[in-house]
This record gives structure tokens, sequence and C-alpha cells, in this order.
């Protein structure tokens, strides 16, 4: 009796509310025409359907023109929508890597409930979204920093990984090349040292602690739902020629960033893996069982996995996982280690799907001696390829008890990554971003931007002349010419899609820019 009493007071209130927000709701000029009694059902419907699988997105965070012809129709085919309005939705359905029974075999909602949903997004949201905020003009000459670039003739730049290495190289140089499917060492000099062919796009690498590398390989770079990512270790001959070995492990799902630890504390490393996939994916560790075996375990099976941190916040001895997933329900979650290999799940922070989340890492802002989170958004890749005001780099403090509260926003469109680094040695943070979806035609200069730190979370920003010369993908920070001072390495994909006008200096450039610390 309880039960229906509570459902059909449910449903009055819905009701209610649903009269009661009619009277509320600001129609833009695309879709004027929109019934309010449609946009106020759509609204309800969202929080039915939409909020489901993630944060529910506010229209205000695209415009009207965004949400029909983009994000909605990629939408549609997850609630077992292909075709709507005489208009076929792009899908994956005849992808034979997807499971059986990944799409819904009849759609979940009706045509016109769909299009409630549709009148809803289109009408009350902004006909253009509104522009930029930045409160500092972005200063276009950096301080201590001069820009080399490396010398001779290269193919059309499509960098997906770089890497200033100082362990088995002495300030080694490492660029992995998309197409041509090459990881290539460059000394101090800036000169080409080796180069090693693979089946794919190398888009990771980590030492080894027993010696060597271990190399990231996606697979098929491009959105797919394949197991044709691998881990594959290098061997390091002492003449510093690279030797590809057997993979370690294959059959990943577009695997984008590995860490080495040992993660049941048995004594032998282990392998934590972000799977990034597509519509699949994971976070995954590989277990050392020695004898060169491995065991997979998934964490967590849903694409996104983008980075991990590994940080032991409670101290117990046992590393903890931080991990960020920057697709479909975009959040920041913590996996604390209780041993043996089991981990429990904490959400920390949680994004619109639409953000575009693509790095964070954590670093300790206000001397605290808490983790606080740098975070950015911009990936722009997601059918949604407008400027949004949003986009950029966040900083998020940390009470201590892992409650975090934003206190630090600087705009950059289509901002990628973000590294935090005391540059100028003054004992405050700096922050190196770049921009992979920058505004190109107005402001190239965010396409790179240092925020030079002055303490309590303040920061000036400054760019080079030359930034908008490369569109970057990929960022490193490390000591590149045995000198002490961090330097900035810079990776150009030069390939860009269809919805971004492509700048001919993107292909002329060389593959990698470097921002040589020259601070006395």
């Amino acid at each position: 009796m309880n039960k229906w009493r509570a459902l059909c007071l449910g449903l009055l209130s819905i009701a209610v509310w649903e009269c009661s927000a009619c009277r509320h709701e600001k129609k833009n000029n695309i879709f004027p025409d929109v019934a309010d009694s449609s946009i106020v059902r759509g609204r309800t419907l969202s929080k039915i359907y939409c909020q489901s699988c993630h944060l529910l997105p506010d229209p205000s965070l695209a415009d009207a023109k965004t949400w029909v012809n983009g994000i909605l129709p990629l939408m549609g085919p997850r609630l077992g929508i292909f075709r709507h309005n005489n208009i076929n939705y792009h899908s994956y359905i005849y992808d034979r890597n997807l499971p059986r029974g990944f799409y819904p075999r009849k759609p979940v909602l009706s045509s016109n409930d769909w299009q409630r949903i549709i009148d809803y997004y289109s009408a009350v949201s902004p006909d253009i979204l509104p522009a930029q905020k930045r409160d500092q003009r972005i200063e276009k000459e950096l301080p201590f920093f001069k820009l080399v670039k490396p010398q001779g003739n290269f193919s059309v730049p499509a960098t997906t990984f770089v890497k200033i290495d100082s362990v088995n190289h002495k300030s080694a140089i490492i660029i992995a090349d998309g197409v041509q499917k090459n990881l290539t060492i460059y000394n101090s000099r800036l000169e080409k040292t080796d180069s090693l062919h693979f089946e794919g796009p190398i888009v990771d690498l980590i030492h080894k602690q027993d010696s060597g590398w271990l190399a990231c390989d996606i697979g098929v770079f491009n959105p797919n739902n394949g197991k044709f990512g691998k881990l594959i270790s290098l061997s390091i001959k002492d003449s510093g020629k690279m030797i590809s070995n057997n993979p370690i492990w294959d059959s990943l799902e577009r695997p984008v960033y590995v860490m080495e630890a040992d993660l049941n504390q048995d004594g032998k490393k282990d392998y934590l893996v972000c799977e990034y996939g597509n519509l699949l994916g994971a976070l995954s560790w590989l277990q050392n069982m020695g004898n060169g075996r491995f065991e997979r375990h998934v964490l967590k099976a849903e694409p996104g996995a983008i980075r991990t941190v590994i940080n032991d916040y409670n101290h117990d001895g046992l590393p903890d996982i931080w991990c960020l997933f920057a697709q479909g329900d975009e959040r920041i979650i913590l996996f604390t280690n209780r041993g043996s290999g089991k981990f429990e799940q904490d959400l920390l922070l949680r994004f619109p799907p639409i953000y575009g989340s693509s790095y964070f890492e954590l670093d300790d802002f206000n001397k605290d001696g808490f983790p606080d989170i740098l975070y950015t958004c911009g990936d722009n890749a997601d059918g949604s390829g407008v400027l949004k005001p949003y986009h950029g780099l966040y900083i998020f403090l940390n009470d201590g008890k892992n409650h975090f509260t934003q206190k630090y926003f600087f705009a950059a469109d289509g901002c990628y990554k973000a590294i935090a680094k005391d540059f100028d040695g003054d004992g405050e943070l700096d922050i190196a971003s770049i921009a992979f979806f920058s505004d190109f035609k107005n402001q190239p200069e965010e396409s790179f931007v240092l925020l030079m730190g002055q303490g309590n979370l303040r920061f000036k920003p400054y760019s080079f002349p030359e930034a908008g010369q490369g569109r970057w993908l990929t960022m490193d920070v490390g000591d590149a010419n045995g000198d002490g001072k961090p330097d900035i390495l810079l990776g150009n994909y030069s390939i860009a899609p269809g919805f971004i006008k492509e700048h001919p200096d993107w292909k002329l450039q060389p593959p990698f820019f470097l921002l040589k610390n020259i601070h006395p």
C-alpha cells in the first residue's frame, strides 16, 4: 500500500512540476515554434533516459544546431533509435566487434517521446554559445624559454606521443608517428639516432623496472571497437639501439596509457592499462604471474579510461589508483587498494558528457600536503565541434578528505593537456598547457599557454609567436639537454577533422617543437 502511495505521489509531483515549468522555459530564435508542452515533457524524459547513463547535460552547454545535428543523433542508437524524421543516425550496429545485444533490439521509447527530447534540447539551448571569458590577456612572448626545432626533411607530422628521456639515454627525445608508425629517438642536439617500426601507432612509453621500455600500441588510432591494441616490450642495446620483443599482452581495446606498479604487493611489477576504446573499453591491470606470464583483471568495464595516477592517499602502504574516464560518463574515480588485488571505488568528480575531458594529474597547489586535481577538458571530436566557453584547465582543491572544490579556471578552447612544474625555481607551481581544438583563427596563441604561478592560485599567462604553427596533441616536460632545468616538448599532429580548417603551417612544420628553458 505504501509503495503505491509513494508512486502516486511521485507521479503527481512530476505533473505539478511539468505544469509549473511550462511557464518558465525560454525558447531560442532558431526553434521558436516548438510547443511548450513538448519542451516540458522532453525535459522530464531526458531525466529518465539521458541521466540513466551519465550526468544530465544542460541544454546551455551546446548551441541548438549542435544538439540537433551532432549530439542527439549520436545518442539515439544507444536508445535503439537508428532513424528519425527520415534521417539515418550513425551507429556501429554492424560492427562485429560489439557483443550481441549491445544496442537495444527495439527502441526503448516511442518516436514521439524521442522527438520531445529533441524539442527540449533544441528549443531552450542558446542560438550560439557565449564567447569565452578570460580576465587576463595572454602575453605572446615566453619568459626564459627559447624555441628550438629539429632540422631536416620530415613527412606530414602525425605525432601521437612525445617523451623527454634521461634514464636509458642521456637527454634523449622520443617521438612516435601515428601514420608512419615509427618510434624515433633524437639526441640532445635534436639529431636522429634510431628508429623502429611498429604495426600500430605508439601512444605511450614507460620504463620497465627490469630494463628497457614498454610501448603502448593503440592498434588503430581512429575510433573503433576492436581489440587491436597491445603492450610491447623493448630492449635497449648498449649502443642505444631499440629491439622490439614479442608483445606481453595483446587484444586490448585501444590502450592509451600504461603504468607499472606492484598492485597486489607480491613483489612483482604489474601493469595498469587505460583501454580507452570507443563504445567498449576498460580500466584493467595485468597481474604479473612470473616467468613472463600475465593475467588480466578488469577494474571497470567502461570506455573512456584515459589516464591514471597512482597515489597512496591513505598512507596504508598500498598503491591506490586515480583514474579519469573521458567518454560518456566523464568522471574521476578513486580505486582504493584493499589488498590482494581488491579495490574499492569512490566517485570524486563528475562532469557533463559534452565536456570532452582530456587529462588530469595530482599536484599540491596550496601546499597543505593533500593532493589537488589539475584537470583539462577540450576534446571536441565528439559530434559537438564548436568552441565552448567552459573548455580549459581547472584546479580542484582537496579538503583533506578527498572532497574537491573548484578554485581556479583558465579558459582555453579545446584544452587537451596541462602539466604543473616549477619552471623558474621560485617555489610556486607553474602550468604548461596545450589545446588540440583551439580557436586557431582568432586566438592561435592559446594553442600553447604557460601559466606562471604567482602564489595563492594566481597565474600570469604567456605564449609564443609560433604557437599556432603546430597542432599540439601531446606534450612532455623534462630535462632535454642535461642542464638540470625543465624543458617543454610539444608534439605536432597536423591532420585535422573536417570541422577544423587546417592551417598550412601545420604540415610544413617538423613533428615536434622544443621549448628550451634558459632561466639563469
